[in-house]
């Protein structure tokens, strides 16, 4: 193997200000807004492939898409290639739903609010790595990271195999964007899987997937048809079971990305011969899945299957490195926050960089952003997920939890950026001055639906009004009525807990008790524990 360079010492003139490892959305995102803010950095972003495939990750919501838009500046660009998308719907199903007019649904009434975006990440992240270079970013591609030292407030060695090339460089910040192959982290064995929410995911993409406003369904369906006034087909539908839930992502140009999420603790994918004929098994056990994939063929070279999807990383900054998006940590792909956590992890090293390139850096700034990154995926995850499969198929509660948690989201997290500009974003969720009693009210009134939901399961009442019921939804917006109706949505929670819930106050089945062989084994508890 030929050697270009030899290796350098660490005092050597630097030969980039950033080096980012991954040039998918949220390395190419890193460069842009380095650039944008200092044109004069030296950035090099490091690509391991010629060209960017599909990815999941593909719906937007109201921060990625605000992020997307205002801040890396690709809102003509996403009108013009990918669709618009109209918000979020739920369908259920029991024993007595059989057919679109009888599964019960939640989902917008009217158009949505505020632009949210269906994206092929393929097209959109060559996209965002194009504008980085026009910036003045340096890209190699094919090249892969194989090593990297790193070097507490002094200059990171990183070497690089490009053809049958190495290159040893010198950089005074190495910023992870590798995605889910964790380059630093798993390097120094930071990665910490949640045990606490053992979920599996198998996707692939369609063709010929039926349209949810297809006439013909319309007709046939008379109820379905006339209950809505929007558009379904561009919104995310998502089919919801016991234990597991299906999204269905329309893209430009036909396909349809459909993947199935599941919780091992209470539900496992059939017996079959590959992960589709699995993932098609448990999706007819919907009444709508066969209808609309009836005439579908899905692309055998585009199929996922993975276990255990959530974690985090036990590191994400320091003094000269960061890791940013799934590099740094996934926790679910329900109500899309994967693009939302791009937009606040790049924003805030970002911001760290740039505060240092100015001179006006303090020396315990990167453990600061360290523990409130840390901080807000764990605070993420304790407050809008754990044990939330134990209720979320049920239209009740999950109607509920959809009122509180989107309207929670406006009003602590959305109005952010739409009031404060980028620097919205460079305050992770959960962590600014006030948020932790915002916190422990969505944990508390998450882990009380889970409990309900689970005692639900127990006394045979779970999805009891999943047939027969449709929840028409209006958009949320940044106005007075925004607080009275999440005032009104708590006040609905109560309701339900003086006539169901106070059976499981002092008592009453844990979620977290029914632990079975396909978790993933309990972990060591993490150093930043969150305060009770």
């Amino acid at each position: 193997m030929n050697v270009n360079s030899p290796p350098k010492h660490p005092s050597a003139p630097p030969d980039y200000d950033v080096i980012i490892i991954g040039g998918a959305l949220a390395g190419a995102a890193c460069a842009v807004q380095l650039l944008a803010r200092q044109p004069r950095l030296r950035v090099l972003i490091v690509e391991k492939d010629a060209e960017l495939g599909r990815r999941v990750g593909e719906s937007t919501v109201e921060v990625s898409s605000y992020f997307l838009g205002r801040v890396l500046g690709l809102t003509e660009y996403l009108n013009q290639n990918h669709l618009v998308k109209q918000g979020l719907r739920f369908w259920f199903m029991n024993d007595q739903s059989h057919c679109f007019d009888s599964c019960s649904e939640i989902g917008p009434k009217y158009t949505v609010t505020l632009a949210a975006y269906q994206v092929d990440r393929a097209t959109l992240d060559e996209e965002v790595l194009s504008r980085a270079q026009a910036l003045g970013a340096e890209v190699k591609r094919p090249a892969t990271v194989i090593a990297v030292d790193i070097c507490a407030g002094g200059q990171q060695s990183v070497r690089i195999l490009q053809g049958e090339s190495e290159i040893d460089l010198l950089s005074r910040w190495v910023i992870d964007a590798s995605g889910v192959a964790r380059f630093l982290a798993r390097k120094h064995h930071w990665v910490r899987p949640n045990a606490r929410h053992p979920i599996a995911s198998v996707w692939t993409r369609w063709k010929n997937v039926r349209c949810w406003d297809d006439p013909a369904l319309h007709a046939e369906h008379p109820n379905f048809g006339n209950r809505c006034f929007g558009i379904r087909h561009t919104a995310t539908n998502h089919l919801i079971g016991r234990g597991w839930w299906s999204w269905w992502i329309p893209l430009k140009g036909g396909d349809v990305s459909v993947g199935i999420v599941y919780d091992q603790r209470l539900v496992d994918l059939p017996q079959g011969e590959d992960p589709v004929q699995r993932m098609r098994k448990l999706l007819d056990t919907h009444p709508l899945a066969s209808r609309l994939l009836e005439n579908a063929i899905h692309d055998p070279k585009d199929v996922h299957f993975r276990k255990n999807l959530a974690y985090d990383s036990e590191v994400m900054v320091g003094d000269g490195f960061a890791l940013v998006g799934d590099a740094a940590a996934f926790i679910d792909p329900f109500y899309s926050p994967g693009m939302d956590w791009v937009a606040f992890s790049t924003a805030s090293v970002c911001a760290l960089v740039l505060t240092e390139q100015d001179g006006k850096s303090a020396p315990d700034d990167a453990s600061k952003l360290n523990a409130a990154l840390r901080l807000s995926s764990q605070r993420w995850f304790e407050a809008i997920y754990a044990d939330k499969y134990y209720y979320m198929g049920d239209f009740d509660l999950m109607q509920l939890a959809f009122r509180l948690d989107l309207g929670l989201y406006y009003l602590g997290v959305v109005s952010q950026p739409f009031h404060r500009g980028w620097e919205g974003l460079t305050t992770p969720p959960f962590t600014g001055p006030g948020t932790a009693i915002p916190f422990r009210l969505i944990r508390w009134y998450n882990r009380r639906l889970a409990r309900i939901g689970r005692a639900r399961m127990d006394s045979g009442r779970w999805g009891r009004n999943n047939n027969g019921n449709y929840q028409p939804f209006l958009s949320y917006r940044f106005n007075s009525e925004l607080p009275l109706r999440v005032a009104a949505a708590f006040g609905a929670w109560l309701l339900l807990e003086l006539k169901e819930g106070w059976r499981t106050w002092f008592s009453g089945p844990d979620p977290m008790a029914s632990r079975n062989a396909a978790q993933i084994p309990e972990q060591k508890p993490p150093a930043l524990l969150i305060p009770d």
